[in-house]
């Protein structure tokens, strides 16, 4: 007999790979084709963990997103919606000559610690997402060569785009980590 556990059982939809989000299929990451050229190459990773981190918040609650992991960590499925949307504008920040906008949620860490289980607060951070997205998207888009300097800063859009794939990447991983604790649900 296995004991009395709060913790969810593993789980997948995937029926080909056990430990896969979904099949290879059914995965709207896969294409047929990869990109030429470093640009649409960045621009596709980035893409991709994009859409990634959407699918680990799909079909939950505001209670599920707003879960935190372990304590005292703040860090949420939701959170991390809020720090990436705040992460964008950080990154439009950088590559403007004019003052910097503001930030979205206020001081240090408000983005993890605002994050709670209010269906306006999760609907207000994926439209936060989806907006500041946009606008860096725009902003980096009219600048097509990668070793063009940017910005107050002078940083150039290769390192920019390179930071914010690893950004993403990196935050895949904890929602990898943060979603298997929610539902129990396994993803590559």
């Amino acid at each position: 007999m296995q004991p009395m556990t709060d913790e969810p059982a593993r789980w997948t939809e995937a029926t080909v790979y056990p430990d896969m989000w979904a099949d290879p299929d059914d995965d709207p990451r896969e294409n047929d084709s990869s990109p030429e050229g470093e640009l649409p190459t960045l621009l596709d990773f980035l893409t991709n963990y994009r859409l990634t981190l959407r699918m680990k918040c799909a079909g939950l609650t505001p209670e599920q997103l707003a879960r935190r992991s372990v304590p005292p960590s703040t860090m949420s499925l939701l959170g991390l919606v809020r720090h990436l949307a705040e992460v964008e504008r950080d990154w439009h920040n950088w590559i403007t000559e004019g003052d910097p906008l503001p930030k979205l949620y206020g001081k240090k860490d408000t983005d993890f610690e605002g994050a709670t289980a209010d269906r306006a607060v999760v609907d207000a951070a994926f439209a936060d997402l989806e907006r500041e997205q946009a606008v860096t998207d725009a902003a980096l888009a009219e600048h097509s060569d990668l070793g063009a300097k940017v910005g107050r800063e002078r940083i150039a859009v290769r390192e920019l785009m390179v930071h914010r794939v690893e950004e993403y990447a990196r935050h895949c991983g904890h929602a990898d980590l943060l979603r298997e604790c929610v539902d129990g649900r396994v993803g590559q």
